[in-house]
């Protein structure tokens, strides 16, 4: 059964009070996204969670998670935890903050539905920060041309059932469209010695694609090993959050779609 909090327009079940307020006084004050990240690894991989009500609404779900709401999960709790905030109700403020733009819930076009979109929000509210060089690695130039979601209304529930949003989506997509960011070339994966000086264990990883109206097609958060950078995601082929056993490079050359990797750090 669902609990409704009323005043904070949120949506979840006791069950992921209990695991997120837990989280928040187990962990120390300088614990890392990715002993955050950790505390999901075998949590079900599930898509749509968001995507519960006819009007929007702040949903927690820490039973089943996709890419995105890992991401936000272990960001919001990461940063919660650095302030010094360990209160459901913080947690919660913090999951809006990051979930919708400028942290304000109102509707469903509200939610930052692109990453692009919520790298550029959240670095502008001071939560994140994008890497773009040095150059190399560096050395390739993601130019957005987005309108998926304009173009395929019929893929989203809200869209489907509120077709007006799809004016204010569309308005939300042209802004973005011209916006430029550097990544690194999946073919530089391989430099390993290079990329450790760059990418830090935790960072947010998002994979950039060539898929028409795209930007982005998978997040997850860098991990070092001895054989080199891995990745802990919500796998959608493995079906559950997993630390990614093969290296980051190997991973990106059998998707032919997938580019590259843009970089996004937490401001600490």
């Amino acid at each position: 059964m669902l609990t409704m909090g009323v005043q904070a327009q949120t949506t979840y079940h006791r069950a992921d009070s209990i695991k997120i307020c837990q989280l928040l006084q187990e962990a120390s004050r300088h614990a890392s996204p990715l002993w955050f990240a950790r505390q999901f690894l075998g949590v079900p991989y599930v898509a749509h969670t968001l995507e519960v009500n006819d009007k929007e609404q702040l949903v927690v779900n820490t039973r089943g998670l996709d890419c995105t709401t890992l991401v936000e999960t272990v960001t919001a709790l990461t940063l919660c935890v650095e302030r010094g905030q360990r209160s459901w109700d913080d947690y919660l403020n913090m999951l809006r903050s990051l979930r919708y733009r400028d942290g304000v819930l109102n509707g469903y076009p509200s939610r930052l539905h692109y990453f692009s979109d919520w790298i550029v929000n959240k670095e502008a509210m001071g939560y994140v920060t994008e890497v773009q060089e040095p150059n190399p690695p560096f050395t390739a130039e993601q130019v957005l041309d987005i309108n998926f979601m304009s173009q395929h209304p019929q893929m989203y529930v809200s869209l489907t059932a509120h077709p007006e949003q799809t004016d204010m989506i569309r308005q939300q997509e042209e802004k973005l469209t011209g916006k430029t960011f550097r990544f690194i070339p999946k073919s530089a994966l391989l430099n390993t010695r290079l990329l450790r000086s760059v990418i830090k264990d935790g960072d947010i990883i998002a994979i950039t694609c060539n898929k028409k109206g795209l930007d982005i097609a998978h997040l997850g958060f860098a991990m070092w090993k001895n054989d080199g950078l891995h990745f802990l995601h919500a796998s959608y082929l493995r079906k559950k959050v997993v630390e990614e056993p093969q290296t980051l490079y190997r991973y990106l050359q059998k998707q032919p779609s997938h580019t590259g990797i843009r970089i996004v750090r937490l401001k600490r």
